[in-house]
């Protein structure tokens, strides 16, 4: 991809595209920054992205944070509003020969005088050496880099790496901002969710901050027919229940932990059951975990 939207090489988008099925949350995708929800520390007039984008310059930069925040969606949003070239590229698909051909392409815009940002999706997995082909384009100003991760950048990314790009972080969506996106649903529908008040409550719930699966969500219940709304028990059997995020092996394993350890420690019985109930939904090893606290309390 050259632009955000436009195929590489300069083509159109096919001539039925536009009346092609699309997913609720891509036909919902928003149009412009100010139409990203949640993120207001780092977007408005005041956070630091929103500084940038007001002077219409980009420095690199990491964006962390959970699924479903709006981080591919911030990248393809600032390259378009300070007209760079956008390269999108997935760390699981990519490899350094993926990236020369993005700098070789880098290169021939900027001599046209077009800059281009270079968004990585999961940067996190690209190992150190694939890390370190960035760095000299980086440096020299060929790409500006934007990378979105769920993981430490701290523990996943070089120290080079990090020392050429701001660490910005996401916040999981809270229930105004999904909130807001269900208000969206229902506008582009046409008509109301089918869910009782408190079923609509469970929903956000359900989504736990994040936007995409709520609007995945909303999606099958639009497609449900009938003229009674669901109260919480139907709908949980129409949309099932959510696996835990939870990778025992990565950092929300020691986020949890960490958080069981503060709640003992504090003698917060309710904090300590909820953290508990969490690891327990992952999967977590129950023998783990009074091992690991009885240092702190009696489990």
């Amino acid at each position: 991809m050259t632009r955000a939207g436009q195929p590489r090489g300069g083509g159109s988008p096919g001539l039925f595209e536009a009346s092609a099925p699309r997913p609720l949350a891509d036909a919902l995708r928003p149009q412009n920054l100010g139409e990203v929800v949640g993120q207001d520390h780092l977007l408005g007039a005041e956070g630091p992205i929103g500084r940038m984008r007001a002077q219409r310059r980009l420095a690199s930069m990491i964006l962390w944070g959970p699924p479903g925040c709006g981080k591919t969606t911030i990248a393809r949003l600032l390259a378009e509003e300070v007209d760079l070239a956008f390269e999108p590229l997935s760390a699981i698909f990519s490899g350094v020969a993926d990236l020369r051909k993005v700098f070789a392409r880098a290169q021939e815009r900027r001599l046209a005088g077009q800059g281009t940002l270079l968004f990585i999706d999961e940067v996190h997995r690209f190992n150190r050496a694939q890390q370190d082909a960035f760095l000299p384009h980086v440096e020299d100003g060929t790409v500006i880099l934007i990378g979105a991760t769920t993981e430490n950048p701290s523990f996943e990314l070089n120290p080079a790496l990090l020392s050429r790009a701001q660490v910005y972080v996401l916040k999981r969506l809270d229930e105004a901002a999904l909130e807001q996106l269900l208000s969206r649903a229902e506008a582009h529908e046409g008509r109301a969710l089918p869910l009782e008040t408190e079923a609509r409550q469970a929903l956000l719930a359900m989504a736990d901050g994040d936007g995409r699966y709520l609007l995945n969500m909303a999606e099958e219940l639009f497609a449900l027919h009938g003229d009674t709304p669901l109260d919480t028990a139907r709908l949980t059997e129409v949309v099932q229940r959510r696996a835990p995020l939870y990778d025992k092996g990565q950092e929300s394993h020691y986020n949890l932990i960490s958080a069981l350890h503060k709640s003992l420690r504090g003698s917060d019985a309710d904090a300590a059951l909820y953290w508990l109930a969490r690891l327990l939904a992952g999967g977590e090893d129950p023998h783990y975990i009074p091992h690991k606290c009885s240092s702190c309390a009696r489990v």
